[in-house]
């Protein structure tokens, strides 16, 4: 007899159990145990050991940023919410010398609302939004001899020493001649081997997936391509040669996603010439000779003519557009005020208004022992109220696990280790673990902990393991309450707000096709804005969808109506490549059309979402 199956774990339960996985990032390894601890020791033996801490703080808040990448894409992703913190420790640290305590709860919780707010606007945002709030919570809560000028230019300076590693160091695995772009070369090569993996996929069942991975590989190299740069346009050939490998990418994109959606399998070496376009970009070298044509229908005739022009960009090495999400701020205000930029503002500012009364009364209440570190409450709050790091429960549960872990092994190992010669080792070890241990947020927690506790008792403050499992608790009390609290408006906004925003680039998308409009670049443009807004709201409703059954259920239906938009972009482009060949639909396209314009419309209805109105097939 075969054996009953395991119960399934509630979906809270099995994303609190769930870790990353990949090959261990030994650059950003390297990196971590060359910023803070080293920034540490060179401030002991300075004699200025407090300002050693608010560097290593600034070095370690850079290094929960520095992820995977290109050099050019981390100016921003690291630089940006390191400013953003380096302003929030200098307003901190003046709102707390001279404002009374309800005064400095009030201003605190009006810039926990306004970033909030501004972290609905997407991951830079959020991540600058986080640096803020902690900075200024350190900045007003810890006792430090520096003034606030002085401090936010240390912290400046210890973030920027990562990012100075960041731009200087090579990655492993680089090859010569690559070193300013490996990061790039990686990306764009992933997007070739993507369509070639969705073009092996093909009339499978693995389809689907694939093509949301070549989504994926399109988003970062993307991102990699289009990061800061002094000049408007590529200043070197190899910079060129790299956008110009980049453009000829996506008409091999859409014609591999029409394929897909035809369903019908192609010739098994249709894969093998991205392959080989994905080797010359890693290579820096010639494509070669590539797969003789298939043109037995409009997907195999565009997926030649695409690997021709391919060739062609290849050789000639020119550079194209890199379709970058460019938005003004007019266009950013809508996710900072709109209903998903309210309610996780107002969340986040009482989080972090909550968090900082009580710390404060605990602070001024003779009995607790003048709380000295009351700042970790609220900071720990920011963390916790963060939606992009998983469902509230899950948070809550791996914020207790690895602060629990955290604290008890510091508390071993500063029983045992000299100081501060063991403390600056611990820091230097736990700044190295950091980028392996984002993989889980547990693990993260645990790190941090062990980090920040070394950082405290180096700058002259007593072993503090059992405030810091005490506070941590009650900010998982406070996050828990606010975060099951009703708000104005419906709850699942910000779900809600990535599906309208997704909804109407599929429809824009659309709209151009049907147009008629010869405008490959544009119509290339409007289709990655499609894809990518998808790919994000379906990151927003997973999270959604693994809150406790109470959250939940605010957004049910939303996964399917974000299925029936994906579909119809898959359409969209099958529609695109046709018309490209023939000039006109077939029944088979319009009829589709029609049907998933109705679909929309009912699950539009069900999930209470105002969508713009599709255009016809005609």
């Amino acid at each position: 007899m075969s054996r009953p199956a395991a119960p399934a774990l509630p979906p809270w339960l099995a994303h609190a159990l769930r870790a990353q996985r990949g090959p261990v990032p030994w650059s950003a390894v390297v990196r971590g145990a060359l910023t803070a601890g080293p920034l540490l020791l060179a401030a002991v033996l300075a004699g200025h050991a407090s300002a050693g801490v608010v560097a290593a703080v600034g070095a370690m808040l850079a290094g929960i940023n520095d992820r995977p990448g290109s050099r050019r894409s981390s100016v921003k992703r690291i630089g940006a919410p390191a400013l953003a913190g380096a302003g929030g420790l200098l307003a901190g640290t003046y709102a707390g010398q001279h404002l009374d305590a309800v005064t400095l709860t009030l201003v605190l919780t009006g810039l926990g609302c306004a970033a909030g707010g501004i972290s609905a606007v997407g991951p830079v945002a959020s991540a600058s939004g986080t640096q803020v709030l902690v900075a200024a919570a350190v900045g007003a809560g810890m006792p430090l001899p520096e003034p606030g000028w002085q401090r936010s230019l240390l912290f400046l300076a210890g973030a920027g020493w990562l990012l100075a590693l960041r731009l200087a160091l090579p990655s492993p695995g680089s090859r010569a001649g690559s070193f300013r772009f490996d990061g790039e070369r990686a990306a764009v090569a992933g997007v070739y081997d993507a369509v070639a993996a969705l073009l092996d996929a093909v009339g499978g069942p693995d389809a689907t997936r694939r093509r949301a991975a070549l989504t994926a590989a399109l988003d970062q190299a993307q991102d990699a391509l289009a990061g800061p740069r002094l000049r408007r346009y590529a200043s070197s050939a190899a910079e060129r040669r790299l956008h110009a490998q980049y453009a000829a990418a996506l008409p091999l994109a859409e014609a591999a996603t029409a394929l897909a959606w035809a369903g019908e399998a192609v010739p098994a070496r249709a894969g093998e010439g991205p392959r080989r376009l994905a080797a010359a970009v890693r290579g820096n070298t010639h494509t070669g000779p590539l797969p003789a044509p298939h043109r037995t229908a409009p997907g195999l005739r565009a997926l030649d003519d695409a690997l021709l022009h391919a060739a062609e960009a290849f050789d000639r090495g020119e550079g194209a557009a890199l379709h970058s999400r460019g938005r003004t701020v007019r266009e950013l205000l809508p996710a900072v005020f709109g209903p998903g930029g309210r309610e996780y503002g107002l969340r986040a500012g009482l989080c972090f208004g909550a968090g900082a009364a009580v710390a404060q009364a605990l602070h001024h209440t003779p009995w607790s022992g003048h709380h000295q570190h009351w700042y970790w409450l609220p900071a720990t709050a920011v963390f916790l109220v963060k939606p992009d790091l998983g469902p509230l429960v899950s948070r809550v549960l791996c914020r207790v696990a690895g602060t629990l872990l955290g604290a008890l092994l510091f508390a071993g190992c500063a029983a045992v280790l000299p100081r501060p010669a063991g403390l600056i080792a611990l820091v230097v070890v736990s700044g190295a673990l950091i980028p392996v241990a984002a993989r889980h947020f547990a693990a993260q927690t645990a790190v941090v902990t062990v980090l920040v506790l070394a950082l405290v008792m180096a700058g002259g403050e007593p072993q503090a393991s059992l405030s810091r499992i005490g506070e941590t608790l009650l900010a998982c009390a406070i996050v828990l309450i606010v975060g099951h609290l009703p708000v104005p408006g419906r709850r699942g906004a910000g779900v809600r707000d990535r599906l309208a925003t997704a909804g109407g680039a599929a429809q824009a998308y659309l709209a151009h096709v049907l147009g008629g409009s010869g405008d490959r670049v544009t119509r290339w443009r409007l289709r990655r804005e499609a894809y990518r807004t998808l790919a994000e709201a379906r990151g927003a409703i997973a999270l959604a969808s693994a809150e406790l059954p109470a959250l939940a259920r605010h957004t049910e239906g939303a996964d399917e109506l974000a299925a029936t938009l994906e579909r119809l972009v898959d359409t969209t482009t099958a529609c695109a490549v046709h018309l490209d060949d023939t000039g006109r639909l077939t029944p088979r396209h319009t009829s589709r059309l029609a049907d998933l314009r109705d679909e929309v419309e009912q699950r539009r209805e069900r999930v209470g979402l105002r969508l713009p109105e599709p255009p016809l097939a005609g």
